[in-house]
């Protein structure tokens, strides 16, 4: 098969595994910078073109579309939708999932643990939205904050107040949510292709950091999951509509809660904390789900939906 990869550096780990995962197992594998593309949005024959001439043939994609170009990258996913391309991850699961405030409210109508979260526009009302969490010590996020960025821990009530008033002075949205002081300072990532938990690790953060994001510093190891763990980690990827999805969930004294569902997660920290070969488990996926000259209808399924 011919497989393209969606990525602006192909320089990056993921990049790199994907493209030779693929290559091993016996595929053409071609890296497309995604901001590059254009389309050609015609009834009947939808193009989609790159650096001048008509990208044809490709029979799937791996969307690695960065958080800060979600539109025009889910726009490009969406054109190969149209032109009845296999897609590893489609369009609107991506921009479910890239919408902190969206995915939280589809995950709690799935009954899924989750921090408990308030998020308002006022700032008459940050009282009342501290108290939703239970007061300070609590965690303000901004909504389009990425890798433990417009993350802030505010310990005292006043604090937080002073956070909030800011960021909202800047018209920035924001999510306010309790403070799981018994995770200390680690999470747990899932990582889940085609409705399974292929790999998970624990990240633990820096001394005196309680963000575990590996580019913050933290450290990561293997872990065993709970099988509560393991059954939330599968119903969120499957409510955000991901079949490659990484899953973070935070261990608390009321079971797992999860923080967040990513739709292009690094392989970087958690192949080498766990030794396992996820590049091959995604290609493996795409082989069984994608084929040449695929109907376009079945692709185009899920632009309807």
């Amino acid at each position: 098969m011919k497989i393209a990869i969606l990525s602006r550096d192909p320089s990056l780990y993921s990049t790199i595994r994907l493209k030779e995962a693929g290559e091993q197992l016996g595929h053409e594998v071609r890296i497309i910078d995604h901001m590059r593309c254009y389309m050609d949005i015609t009834s009947k024959n939808p193009k989609m073109l790159y650096q001048g001439s008509p990208l044809e043939g490709i029979d799937a994609v791996v969307p690695r579309i960065g958080a800060s170009k979600t539109f025009y990258g889910t726009a490009v996913v969406r054109q190969f939708e149209v032109m009845g391309v296999f897609v590893a991850n489609d369009s609107q699961a991506i921009a479910r999932s890239r919408d902190k405030l969206r995915s939280l409210q589809i995950l709690a109508k799935q009954g899924l643990g989750l921090p408990v979260t308030g998020f308002a526009h006022s700032t008459k009302d940050i009282d009342g939205l501290i108290d939703i969490v239970g007061g300070a010590p609590l965690v303000i996020k901004l909504l389009e904050g990425t890798q433990g960025i417009g993350v802030v821990l505010a310990e005292t009530r006043q604090a937080a107040k002073s956070v909030i008033e800011a960021f909202r002075g800047l018209d920035a949205n924001i999510l306010v949510q309790e403070f799981i002081k018994e995770a200390g300072g680690a999470d747990i990532r899932c990582f889940v292709v085609d409705n399974k938990v292929v790999a998970a690790m624990k990240r633990q953060g820096a001394p005196g950091e309680f963000r575990s994001n590996v580019h913050r510093g933290g450290s990561t190891n293997a872990v065993r999951l709970t099988a509560a763990e393991r059954t939330t980690a599968l119903k969120a990827a499957k409510a955000m509509g991901l079949k490659v999805a990484g899953v973070d969930i935070l261990r608390s004294n009321r079971g797992p809660l999860i923080m967040e569902v990513n739709s292009s997660p690094g392989l970087e920290g958690i192949e080498k904390a766990t030794q396992i070969d996820i590049a091959a488990s995604i290609v493996k996926f795409i082989e069984s789900n994608a084929s040449p000259n695929m109907p376009a209808q079945r692709s185009r399924s899920a632009v309807q939906h």
